[in-house]
C-alpha cells in the first residue's frame, strides 16, 4: 500500500465511525490540531466528551479468518489524562468494514504494561489482531469483549 492510499483508507476510517457515532445521537468534531485526537465526540445536551484515536487498516486473509495489524504511538497510550481516549481499530476486510474494535485508553494500557505486549521500537507498539468467526485475538489475548463497544457512547434520543 502506498502512503497515499493509507492516508485515504484512514480518513475513510475516520468518517465510517463517524458516522456510528452519529447514529447513535452524539455529536462529532475533528479537531483542527491532531494531537493524539482523531475525534472529539460529544453529548450535546449535558457536554460530556469522549476523545477517540482511529486506527485503520487493510486485512490479511487467512485459511478461515483475518488478520490486522496496528501501530499505537506508546507516549500517547501512557498520556492518561482526566478525559480517556477511546481507540477504536477498524479493519477493512472483503471491501466493507468490519466491526470496530472499540477499547479505553487506561483498559489497552493495562494490557500493554500486564501483559509484556511487545513493541518494535520504545515508540510505537505493533498490535496484531486476529479475527474468526467468534473471536477477536490481539497479540494472544482475547479482545472480543471489545467488539463493537459501544458501552462508552449509549445511544441518545432526540
Amino acid at each position: 500500500m502506498t502512503k497515499k492510499f493509507n492516508q485515504y483508507l484512514g480518513k475513510a476510517g475516520h468518517l465510517s465511525i463517524m458516522s456510528e457515532f452519529l447514529m447513535l445521537g452524539w455529536n462529532v468534531a475533528i479537531p483542527e490540531v491532531d494531537n493524539g485526537d482523531d475525534i472529539f465526540v460529544v453529548q450535546d445536551d449535558n457536554g460530556i466528551l469522549r476523545r477517540v484515536q482511529v486506527k485503520t487498516s487493510m486485512s490479511t486473509g487467512r485459511r478461515n479468518s483475518f488478520s490486522a495489524q496496528f501501530y499505537v504511538s506508546i507516549q500517547n497510550l501512557k498520556n492518561i489524562t482526566n478525559i480517556l481516549v477511546h481507540y477504536v481499530f477498524l479493519v477493512r476486510h472483503n471491501n466493507e468494514w468490519y466491526k470496530p474494535i472499540i477499547i479505553r485508553q487506561d483498559y489497552l494500557l493495562d494490557h500493554f504494561e500486564k501483559n509484556n505486549f511487545q513493541s518494535d521500537t520504545k515508540d510505537s507498539l505493533t498490535l496484531y489482531f486476529s479475527y474468526s468467526e467468534n473471536k477477536v485475538i490481539c497479540s494472544g489475548f482475547d479482545f472480543s469483549k471489545y467488539v463493537s463497544d459501544f458501552s462508552d457512547f449509549p445511544k441518545i434520543e432526540h
